[in-house]
């Protein structure tokens, strides 16, 4: 396959420094093994305060993510950016309040999700994420356009994913008894039928994959990332 001579500039409207970093790193990482040593395509990426994204969520300000959200689309469109990523989870609550006004094409998270559970053969999708995106039809409803299921997990396991995920993981603690917590959890998930869990938070995949978690996994951003750079480099 050719590649083009420039790949496309990548813009990252970024949430959290933990899941922001990742998913650029993945980015960088994977440009290696399609365009060569060192090589991947330019990438620009502006984030906010993650407060601000905090404070609208915990008052249901949803309109206010979206502005917030387009804030940095149209710098990153000033930037000479060609197409954008949020490798935030909870924010594409706020996605269809904020993609019809921005100025550039966007890829939806949880698609490329729901693309890739539906090309490994998954059926019934276990969602692990923040208490926002997990009360939230983001993943179930992307999941049903393509025929699949998806199951939340219950009020209290909501709260207390919350908690690791603000406390600890977006401060980059990575702590034993909150990594074996969520191995319970994904567990409990298989109990109910599920064949695969998607990891529906930047961070998550900081801590579970396939090689500690009791069901394969769906990684949220670095999936994000390698979709990304396939569009880039027009493998997509």
């Amino acid at each position: 396959m050719a590649l083009p001579d420039r790949p496309l500039h990548i813009g990252i409207v970024g949430c959290s420094a933990e899941g922001a970093a990742l998913c650029y790193r993945t980015i960088c990482q994977g440009g290696a093994e399609l365009l060569g040593p060192h090589a991947h395509p330019e990438v620009s990426m502006h984030t906010p305060s993650l407060a601000a994204y905090i404070g609208f969520l915990e008052r249901g300000e949803l309109d206010e993510v979206a502005n917030l959200m387009l804030a940095s689309a149209n710098k990153l469109a000033q930037a000479g950016c060609d197409f954008l990523i949020c490798p935030d989870n909870t924010l594409h609550a706020a996605f269809d309040l904020m993609q019809p006004r921005s100025p550039l094409p966007w890829l939806h998270i949880a698609d490329v999700v729901a693309a890739e559970a539906q090309r490994r053969g998954f059926k019934r999708i276990g969602l692990t994420g923040t208490r926002w995106l997990v009360d939230s039809e983001v993943y179930p409803d992307m999941l049903a356009r393509r025929g699949l299921a998806c199951v939340k997990p219950g009020a209290a396991e909501r709260a207390k994913m919350e908690r690791i995920i603000l406390d600890e993981l977006v401060n980059g603690e990575f702590k034993a008894p909150s990594i074996a917590w969520f191995q319970q959890l994904i567990a409990a998930l298989h109990r109910q039928g599920c064949d695969a869990v998607a990891l529906a938070c930047t961070e998550i995949p900081l801590v579970i994959h396939d090689s500690n978690s009791p069901l394969p996994t769906l990684d949220s951003t670095r999936l994000l990332a390698h979709a990304a750079l396939r569009r880039a480099v027009g493998a997509a």
